[in-house]
């Protein structure tokens, strides 16, 4: 022990008297840390909410009922929400470090077979169009 006698033990839960804090003092002044906006946004759409899909209730995240409600309004032909799911999707490609497929040069060879195809293809329409002609109808068959 130091020079002078303490009146009590000093151990576990039982700190120095001049460390002990002064009554009415808090032990955080300066109060809690605050979150910042990413923080407060993941704490959010971590959050589990209840949905009913397929006659079925469910357990999900905000998260998850977000990116399902976006899928579901552009698969629904609104062309807002298709706009942003493929900006979300080419902003998760180029993150994840995914490019484009490297574009090809064909050979003289390739070239030549394309062009047959497009011909064979080009002759099968024709002839569909002369016999919806011929028939009367404008629907193919």
């Amino acid at each position: 022990m130091s020079g002078r006698e303490r009146d009590y033990e000093v151990g576990y839960g039982k700190p120095p008297v001049r460390s002990r804090f002064k009554k009415g003092q808090s032990g955080n002044p300066r109060g809690p840390r605050g979150k910042n906006l990413p923080a407060l946004l993941v704490a959010a759409l971590d959050e589990p909410v209840f949905v009913t899909a397929n006659g079925r209730r469910r357990k999900i995240t905000k998260r998850e009922a977000v990116v399902a409600q976006l899928v579901n309004k552009s698969a629904g032909a609104d062309l807002r929400a298709t706009k942003m799911l493929i900006d979300m999707l080419k902003d998760i490609e180029k993150k994840a470090g995914m490019a484009p497929p490297p574009e090809t040069s064909l050979t003289p060879a390739d070239e030549e077979v394309i062009e047959q195809f497009v011909a064979r293809l080009r002759r099968q329409i024709a002839a569909e169009a002369a016999a919806n002609a011929a028939d009367g109808s404008d629907q193919p068959p």
